[in-house]
Parts: structure tokens; sequence; C-alpha cells
């Protein structure tokens, strides 16, 4: 059998991922992107999946493993919601996750969420997360997050992987560079925590101005980006007890 675009496209472009063991040693923070309605709950809305997709709910699954863990340990959480006003569009994409709407809410899964002490839910109104904390005073709730919390490690997990969560992961390792989000020192992708869209090009031939856009391909595309700026990225997640050797 001929090899996929997709295994060719890892022989030539390798991702090394790593596994994860968190025991609470280094102060970690969890940063979910986007995991709401009008991107990952079926027939939400024009960017939601239109029919049920193991790659998205997986990642779903996983968001709400590591929601519950890290709430559970009092760990802190940062969830980013993508949430528009109906009369800016956000070109090239048709309006989406509109603010006040189902589509903005974070999926059914993780709506426990907006009750958790521990957990920090952003609104934003752009692809980049990192942006779109920013307040009309130039302050950063992301950044005050980090700070705030003194996290040395924030691992990355939502939708989509080479969208909303490289734009923020390339931001946020671009601000640590720079030395603004001290003490941060490590951001950390989750591949099997993370997920995009599938668009094959034999549909979007038939859609006007449609770009074809291959799940496996461009979700693999973002991880490899994304380690070429300098974040890790891991391909499993486990909980230990603190020092455990």
């Amino acid at each position: 059998m001929a090899p996929s675009t997709v295994d060719l496209l890892k022989d030539e472009l390798p991702v090394v991922q790593e596994s994860l063991v968190l025991s609470g040693d280094v102060k970690t923070g969890l940063v979910l992107v986007d995991v709401v309605n009008g991107f990952c709950t079926v027939g939400a809305g024009n960017l939601a999946p239109r029919q049920p997709d193991k790659q998205i709910s997986g990642m779903v699954d996983e968001s709400v493993r590591l929601a519950r863990e890290f709430c559970d340990k009092n760990w802190p959480v940062f969830a980013f919601l993508d949430s528009h006003h109906p009369d800016i569009p956000e070109p090239p994409y048709p309006p989406h996750c509109i603010a006040g709407t189902d589509e903005a809410k974070l999926v059914p899964a993780l709506q426990w969420l907006e009750n958790e002490a521990s957990a920090t839910l952003r609104c934003k109104d752009c692809i980049d997360g990192f942006v779109g904390s920013i307040e009309k005073d130039g302050s950063n709730v992301f950044l005050d997050w980090v700070k705030n919390n003194q996290i040395k490690k924030i691992l990355v997990v939502g939708i989509c992987t080479d969208i909303c969560v490289l734009d923020f992961v390339c931001s946020a390792l671009s601000a640590r560079n720079r030395g603004f989000l001290a003490p941060l020192e490590d951001v950390i992708v989750y591949s099997q925590g993370c997920a995009t869209f599938d668009l094959p090009i034999h549909i979007a031939r038939t859609l006007k101005d449609a770009v074809a856009h291959p799940q496996e391909v461009m979700h693999h595309i973002g991880l490899y980006i994304a380690k070429g700026r300098g974040a890790k990225v891991v391909s499993e997640v486990t909980f230990g007890a603190l020092n455990e050797p």
C-alpha cells in the first residue's frame, strides 16, 4: 500500500513527542483554547463539525480530563472562549461564535468550569488569545494570570491546532523570550488534546472561495510549526505523586 500524504509528511517533517508527568513540583497552568460549541459541537454553527468527528471528540475528552484533574488539585486553569460581536466580521471566516449565543459557550462537558474558583475564563474576539487578552488600558489578563500564579509551565490544549492554538502558542513564546511572561519557562502543546477541522479538497472545490484543509495534515503541520517555534510537544499527559522518581 502506498504511503499516505500524512505518512510522507511525518517522514519529511517529523515531530518528536515526549510523555509528560505532572506531579505538582513545578507550578503548571492549563490553557484551554476555544473548547466551545461553535467549534466542537455537531451542527452548532458555521464552523462547527457537520458530523461526529473523532479528532475533535478526542480533544474534548482530553480537555475535560485535564481540567478535572487540575481543578481537583486546585491548579490554575485559563480558558479562552471565542466570542464575536455580530457586526464585527473576522475575515476570512463566516460569522461564528457570536457573543451571547450557545456557540460562544463552553461545550456541555466543560460548562462546570464557570463555577470553579481555580479557573479563569476569557472571552476573545480574535484568533490569537494572547492579543485577545489585552485590555483597553494595555494590561493583559493572560500575562497577569501567569504572574499572579507564578506559573513556570503552561500546558495548552484546544482547537484549532494550526490556527487559534498555534497563534496563541507563538505569541506566548515570543512574550516569554522577551521576558514579559516571567517566571514562565515552558509552553507545552498536548497533541492528543488538540484538534482542527476537516475540509477535504474534493469538498473545497465545490465551495466558493474555500481553501482545502485536510484535518490530519493540518493538525501535524500545526504541531510541527509550534515545535519549531520553541514549544514542547507531548503525546501523553499523566499525573504522578509529588517528587515521584
